[in-house]
């Protein structure tokens, strides 16, 4: 089952990349005492993602601010590698946490994972956007497979 508004973020250990080598997440730490937006994609370097969602999510980050928000986390079915590049390609530093999910654990324990195998990318998130007031769950948007609406931080914006 999909995670709802009123659900608490679950708890799942990650790895992150930083300037000090390979580092550890736990979700439930990270969404704990702040309000958060979590968003998704796919995957790292592809259109839609490229082109749009991360971008947004950078664009709009001092408008999330302004309405409280603390932090942006994005997050995907990439090693840290890859985000840590992706996000290095898109400056978002100080703007956008970049979140790998490498094995599909946030995604899955999320209820919102897609297969995409029929593209040869296997299991990913899906496309969504959460937002998180001290690790509870308010406000939940996943995209219709294909579509980019209702997870941009336009939107996100309207919802909180």
């Amino acid at each position: 089952m999909a995670i709802q508004v009123g659900d608490t973020i679950p708890s799942v250990k990650l790895k992150h990349l930083t300037d000090n080598g390979m580092q550890e997440v736990d979700t439930a730490d990270l969404f704990k005492g702040k309000k958060v937006v979590l968003f998704s994609v796919p995957g790292a370097f592809t259109p839609t993602c490229s082109a749009k969602h991360l971008p947004g999510f950078v664009e709009q980050a001092e408008a999330l601010k302004a309405k409280g928000v603390e932090e942006i986390v994005c997050t995907a079915v990439n090693d840290p590698f890859v985000m840590r590049a992706w996000g290095e390609k898109h400056n978002v530093a100080g703007k956008v946490f970049m979140l790998p999910d490498g094995n599909a654990a946030l995604a899955t324990a999320l209820g919102l994972t897609m297969d995409a195998s029929g593209h040869g990318l296997g299991t990913r998130g899906q496309r969504f956007a959460i937002v998180v007031d001290d690790g509870k769950v308010t406000h939940v948007a996943v995209e219709k497979p294909g579509q980019f609406e209702v997870s941009s931080a336009e939107a996100v914006i309207a919802a909180v």
